[in-house]
């Protein structure tokens, strides 16, 4: 058990017969006879849904322990995307729904992070900052500021803005969690 106010991102509970992960947490401490509250996003683990909530700081929750193995991302299809243990070489299929709108930068045989809550795969963790190749972008064009930018399709297909000094097969680095780039990586031309 876990009071509310040691609730952490990335910590899985059960609510009222539910199981959540936390997204994000923030404790705000109470004044005077007001008691302190932790207010928390929360992803439902059979569901995908969020939710937004308050709780009372001295309010117990049961902590779920959330297990993490690295494998290797194989496909996707009708049923989600295909993970495999590179070590036992078990296959699980977790829905899009639970991965989120970073599934799209999956490639073949790219290795993640599979969050597992009693036995079953319920999330991705993906790295902060991810290095990928642009297929496809405007020629560069130098003679304009540096604060203009343009559209840039990824190899993953993705689009994101990136700057006009950047050309097709630079490597760049990518912010994940907002799918912003944040700057060319080294090494960057093919």
């Amino acid at each position: 058990m876990v009071t509310a106010s040691q609730l952490r991102a990335g910590m899985a509970v059960r609510h009222e017969g539910q199981l959540y992960k936390i997204l994000i947490a923030d404790y705000h401490p109470g004044q005077g006879k007001m008691g302190g509250q932790a207010h928390c996003r929360l992803k439902n683990l059979s569901t995908g849904t969020l939710w937004e909530h308050s709780f009372r700081a001295d309010l117990k929750l049961e902590d779920v322990p959330v297990d993490k193995t690295p494998m290797d991302y194989l496909y996707a299809d009708t049923d989600g995307y295909c993970f495999m243990n590179p070590e036992t070489f078990e296959q699980v299929a977790l829905p899009a729904s639970l991965i989120g709108e970073q599934a799209r930068l999956l490639q073949a045989e790219m290795r993640v992070q599979v969050e597992f809550v009693e036995g079953a795969p319920v999330a991705v963790a993906f790295p902060d900052v991810l290095e990928v190749r642009i297929a496809d972008t405007a020629p560069p064009v130098h003679a304009q500021q540096d604060s203009t930018w343009k559209p840039a399709k990824l190899e993953t297909g993705v689009e994101i803005m990136v700057p006009q000094f950047i050309k097709t097969g630079d490597l760049v680095r990518l912010d994940v969690a907002n799918l912003k780039y944040m700057e060319r990586a080294k090494g960057t031309h093919k």
